[in-house]
C-alpha cells in the first residue's frame, strides 16, 4: 500500500511531553500516513533539516512550552529558506489570542486538547490533497 504521503512530527524546545506528539504520530500512520517523528528536545534547525532531508509533504510541530511565538516562525522561516514548501500544522496548548498571529506567520492548521484524532486525520487528509493540486 503507498502512504497518503509523509509526515514529520516534531517536538520543537525543550519541552519534555511527547505523548500527544506520539499519540498523533499512531493515529496518522494508522490512517495510512508515514510518519517521520524526530523526537524530544529538538531546535528549530534540527526540525527543518529532518523536513528537508526526509522530503515530508507536512510538518507537524508539538509545542506545549509556552514558546510558540519563537520557535513557530523560527521554524518557518528555515523551511522557507530551505526551500521547503511544506505546510505546517502546530498542536499543543496554544492560547486562542496567538492562532491569528501563527496563521498570518504561515501555519496551515492549529490543533488543542479536546481536538478528536479523526478531526485531526481528517483535516491534514485535505491539507495533503490542496498541497498536491497546488503542486
Amino acid at each position: 500500500m503507498t502512504p497518503k504521503g509523509r509526515i514529520l512530527v516534531g517536538k520543537v524546545g525543550l519541552d519534555g511531553h511527547d505523548r500527544g506528539a506520539k499519540i498523533i504520530a499512531l493515529a496518522l500512520r494508522d490512517a495510512g500516513y508515514e510518519v517521520v517523528y524526530t523526537g524530544l528536545r529538538q531546535t528549530p534547525e534540527a526540525i527543518a533539516n529532518a523536513a528537508v532531508a526526509e522530503d515530508v509533504d507536512v510538518v507537524g510541530l508539538s509545542i506545549l512550552s509556552g514558546a510558540h511565538s519563537t520557535l513557530v516562525p523560527a521554524v518557518l522561516r528555515l523551511l522557507a529558506d530551505a526551500g521547503c514548501h511544506a505546510p505546517v500544522v502546530v498542536g499543543g496548548i496554544i492560547p486562542t489570542a496567538d492562532h491569528a498571529t501563527l496563521r498570518d506567520a504561515g501555519v496551515a492548521l492549529l490543533f488543542g486538547p479536546g481536538d478528536s484524532m479523526a478531526d485531526v486525520v481528517a483535516q491534514i487528509d485535505e491539507l495533503v490533497q490542496r498541497s498536491t493540486v497546488e503542486s
